[in-house]
């Protein structure tokens, strides 16, 4: 039976009484954030954009039947295919802390491959506080399948699928690829497994790799406003709540420790991209990624784009944000024409 918690002791009494306006303001700032990013979702003229750009975008395609916004997909089209030609596939997961953001946030992303002649799935999942890990892990798990059973539907090649995401949804594809080359207890990881697919690379740009543990970043980012630090904080508590019932329960939520260990894989992971900005408070965690990589002999290439902030590559006007893109779709090129996969190298 689980334990009610009290008697408290002084201390906890006094912190749960200091967490609840937190938790309030916290969830008022997130209400905010949403409300703000709604400027930003797919419109209209954005739609009217689309189609001279020559790209055909389906929306609102459900990978999962449950009738949530969050189990719904964009599908993004190049039209300038053959009918029969099968283009390589992104499955894209957005970012925002596990905590905010959609599929009609990132369009610009998402555009960002389709315009390279790719078929894009940019996904949503559930999201946090409301449902912590694993739930939009599971999600994300659920939509690589069904990406996998439909993907030649719209022109996809479902044996050229790259992972690709940003910050949190940089975690979560890294999950995902973890989960396709180790069996997993979890049902929903361990179908992923089952499928014995491998991804054809995974493109994990400025990501925070391991969630359990985000009081690092205090001293590994003293120069980072406090607000930063603070916002770290709050993605750890909200997308991990309480502590692990079993071991390795958590592992899927932090990849990065999974890779230092060293523990030997079942299956080869995909080549790995993985791009941060210099001034990313989580450019430490792209490092550890890449040492890490290495370690296993992963083809990989972890540049470091110096001066740069979390999720430069979203700024589409700066020199180092399309130097960045350019480096992506080199690398992707390089790894889904099936050249030489050369020395990897990290910046």
């Amino acid at each position: 039976m689980q334990q009610s918690g009290w008697p408290m002791t002084l201390p906890a009494l006094k912190e749960s009484l200091w967490r609840k306006p937190v938790q309030l303001w916290e969830n008022l700032a997130l209400d905010a954030v949403r409300r703000a990013f709604v400027v930003t979702e797919l419109s209209a003229p954005v739609m009217h954009w689309f189609e001279k750009q020559n790209v055909r975008v389906l929306r609102n395609v459900p990978y999962l039947g449950s009738g949530k916004p969050a189990h719904l997909m964009d599908v993004y089209c190049p039209l300038d295919a053959a009918d029969d030609e099968l283009r390589p596939v992104v499955l894209y997961v957005h970012g925002g802390g596990f905590e905010v953001c959609s599929k009609d946030t990132h369009w610009l992303l998402a555009m960002s491959y389709a315009k390279r002649g790719y078929v894009v799935f940019n996904i949503n999942y559930r999201l946090a506080p409301r449902h912590p890990f694993p739930n939009g892990l599971i999600d994300v798990c659920a939509a690589y399948l069904w990406v996998l059973d439909n993907a030649a539907r719209f022109g996809g090649d479902a044996g050229r699928v790259v992972l690709a995401g940003e910050s949190a949804g940089a975690n979560l594809v890294s999950a995902l690829s973890l989960a396709s080359a180790m069996p997993r207890p979890e049902p929903w990881a361990h179908a992923v497994f089952k499928r014995g697919v491998k991804p054809s690379a995974v493109v994990a740009a400025c990501g925070i790799f391991e969630v359990s543990n985000t009081h690092r970043f205090r001293s590994l980012a003293p120069e980072a406003w406090r607000f930063t630090r603070f916002a770290i904080d709050q993605v750890g508590r909200s997308y991990l709540p309480s502590r692990a019932r079993w071991d390795g329960e958590h592992d899927l939520a932090n990849p990065l420790l999974v890779l230092e260990r060293r523990r030997q894989l079942e299956r080869p992971l995909p080549p790995f991209f993985v791009p941060c900005g210099g001034d990313d408070p989580l450019v430490d965690d792209t490092r550890r990624l890449a040492e890490a990589l290495r370690g296993r002999g992963v083809h990989h290439e972890a540049p470091i784009y110096h001066g740069e902030i979390h999720a430069f590559h979203a700024l589409w006007w700066r020199e180092q944000a399309r130097r960045c893109w350019h480096d992506t779709h080199s690398f992707l090129e390089k790894v889904l024409g099936g050249e030489s996969r050369g020395e990897s190298r990290a910046a």
